[in-house]
């Protein structure tokens, strides 16, 4: 192969370092680094610039969980690219009722073109799974795709306590527990041997008064 003369001596611009995806998925941005390299391999003019960049438009899966009654945002918005470029993008918003998946097939429209999706307030028939499609408006390219399944908690679960669900005979194990695990310390110790006392005066108390009651009867019969 014959290389003109004239560009043996061309000097051309290209990207010689780049920064990764700003984004692991969607649009993002990055920062490359731009130099003339003449023929003899040298850089000269080098300057730094911001472009697009898209790893992949598949963003998986997001499970979200909220209580019954409380307001829900859900958002498919690409911050990172905001107000840069002259591209605009368009928001899909599909939902598959009741089901947590990502099978197309079972995606029906939902009315909402804008990047967020509100629920105010979230029910239990709210639940089910949203997918968030954003595309270039000018070639209808598909940039970002995320699903978000949705689990609403009903309101008479939510304020569960632990310990009140508790018999009497398991918050006494409980305490015994608590007082084995802190006996490695002096304060545990004490702790632990209190609690012993208290049960062994409780134990005594109780024994005495069902003896008393025994007594009663065998006087009254």
């Amino acid at each position: 192969v014959t290389i003109p003369p004239e560009l043996r001596s061309a000097v051309v611009k290209i990207t010689v370092s780049s920064t990764p995806c700003s984004v692991t998925c969607g649009l993002g941005l990055k920062v490359e680094e731009m130099c003339e390299v003449t023929p003899a391999g040298e850089r000269r003019d080098c300057s730094l610039q911001r472009s697009l960049c898209l790893t992949t438009w598949s963003c998986g899966l997001r499970h979200v969980s909220v209580p019954a009654g409380r307001p829900l945002r859900l958002s498919c918005l690409m911050k990172s690219v905001l107000g840069f470029g002259k591209h605009t993008y368009g928001y899909t918003w599909r939902w598959a009722p009741g089901l947590i998946t990502t099978n197309d097939l079972l995606f029906q429209p939902f009315g909402n073109a804008q990047p967020a999706l509100s629920l105010a307030p979230a029910t239990e028939a709210d639940a089910g799974t949203y997918r968030c499609d954003v595309q270039v408006r000018e070639t209808f390219r598909l940039v970002k795709r995320i699903y978000f399944g949705l689990k609403v908690i009903p309101s008479n679960l939510v304020d569960l306590n632990f310990q009140k669900s508790l018999t009497w005979e398991q918050k006494l194990v409980a305490n015994l527990k608590e007082g084995s695990a802190g006996n490695g310390s002096r304060e545990g110790q004490e702790r632990f041997w209190r609690k012993e006392e208290f049960y062994e005066a409780a134990l005594g108390i109780g024994s005495g008064l069902v003896g008393g009651v025994l007594v009663s009867l065998v006087l009254c019969c």
